[in-house]
């Protein structure tokens, strides 16, 4: 696998070079302009909502230690078979058509799951910041400017051949603070279900296809899967296993507010998540947004996965998505190997993303 994922980074060597003279300009400030939003209360019902929940998936993004990466596919495919088995209670079978995979003479391509599975072509992205500290967003850097400069990038434009969409459709909306009290350091996926239920259903907010909500975790706080007690765990090597995940969710009772799309940023600036130094905004900042950008990535070209584009073409990366192919080796300390290039003219150390058009790992379309 690692030959695999060696040779593919190889291959995308030309394109990193090209793509990176093509966009790059004069160095600018980067001023944070978060968009102020809500601080927002989560209720019973929002706990009882959470509690509900019947279909759903997600995809992890496997941590740099050892061992992690066997473990996240695990994870995944485990997530994958769960709602298979939902799905076929529910969908007739006779509406569900394989999409006809053409002839692939490239391991690293990506192809779409089922015909009706979902793409988002354009969405307003919400960062929610939970349990914030006194310094609020920055905290965690400034994953909202990271954002509005990657919308407005050639590089967000590596999922148009999957999209079929190439307008500037993906925004930055208001974002939102939430406070919840938690039994020691861990928080749980139900109880993230229920924050990011209360932010969607709150005026000024949204749910369906139009919205994705990036659900930020300060420094100290854990996340855990409750039926696998798969974490994110600096401090317990045990159970530690991703860095982030994107997840989506079917609040399907009646009256309820449906579909909704969302991340999970564990904070980033911890060994076997974290970025290699040197970096072209710090370790905090880099290591934020690259983690945001490969769940980004994600979330837009296999929403509900894994029906959207995975690779179904190599043993190896069965199940990958566009940015699990692009994720890098790591250092001693299981920081990641990240290239810098200009995003919207300002420096960045983030991952690259798959593309089928190069069959290599790229920064434009």
């Amino acid at each position: 696998m690692r030959k695999l994922l060696t040779s593919i980074y190889r291959a995308s060597l030309a394109v990193v070079i090209s793509a990176a003279c093509f966009q790059f300009g004069s160095a600018r400030a980067q001023v944070p302009d978060a968009t102020a939003g809500e601080h927002v209360t989560i209720t019973q019902a929002d706990i009882d909502a959470a509690a509900s929940v019947k279909f759903h998936s997600f995809h992890v993004m496997a941590a740099g230690i050892p061992g992690a990466r066997q473990r996240a596919e695990t994870l995944n495919a485990e997530s994958a078979r769960r709602l298979a088995e939902l799905e076929a209670e529910r969908i007739d079978p006779d509406t569900v058509t394989p999409t006809p995979t053409a002839t692939h003479f490239y391991p690293g391509d990506v192809v779409k799951g089922v015909k009706n599975g979902l793409l988002l072509p354009s969405a307003i992205n919400h960062a929610v910041y939970i349990n914030a500290p006194k310094a609020g967003a920055a905290s965690w850097g400034d994953p909202e400017g990271y954002l509005r400069d990657l919308f407005k990038d050639q590089f967000i434009h590596l999922t148009d051949q999957y999209t079929g969409s190439t307008k500037d459709n993906y925004t930055v909306g208001k974002n939102a603070m939430a406070t919840y009290s938690l039994y020691g350091n861990v928080i749980y996926e139900h109880e993230l279900w229920a924050i990011v239920h209360a932010v969607a259903r709150t005026k000024g907010y949204g749910s369906g296809t139009g919205h994705i909500y990036h659900l930020f975790l300060p420094n100290n706080m854990d996340t855990c899967f409750e039926e696998t007690e798969e974490c994110y765990s600096p401090d317990n090597f045990v159970a530690w296993v991703f860095c982030g995940y994107h997840d989506w969710i079917d609040f399907s009772a009646k009256g309820d507010i449906g579909l909704v799309f969302f991340t999970v940023q564990p904070y980033q600036n911890v060994d076997g998540c974290a970025v290699h130094e040197p970096t072209p905004n710090g370790k905090l900042i880099d290591s934020t947004n690259s983690t945001l950008s490969h769940e980004v990535f994600e979330t837009i070209t296999d929403p509900e996965p894994p029906n959207g584009f995975t690779n179904q073409l190599t043993l190896d990366e069965e199940g990958y998505e566009v940015s699990d192919e692009c994720q890098p080796v790591t250092d001693d300390n299981g920081d990641f190997f990240i290239p810098t290039f200009p995003i919207n003219g300002k420096k960045y150390a983030v991952q690259l993303e798959y593309s089928n058009f190069y069959h290599a790992c790229a920064v434009q379309p």
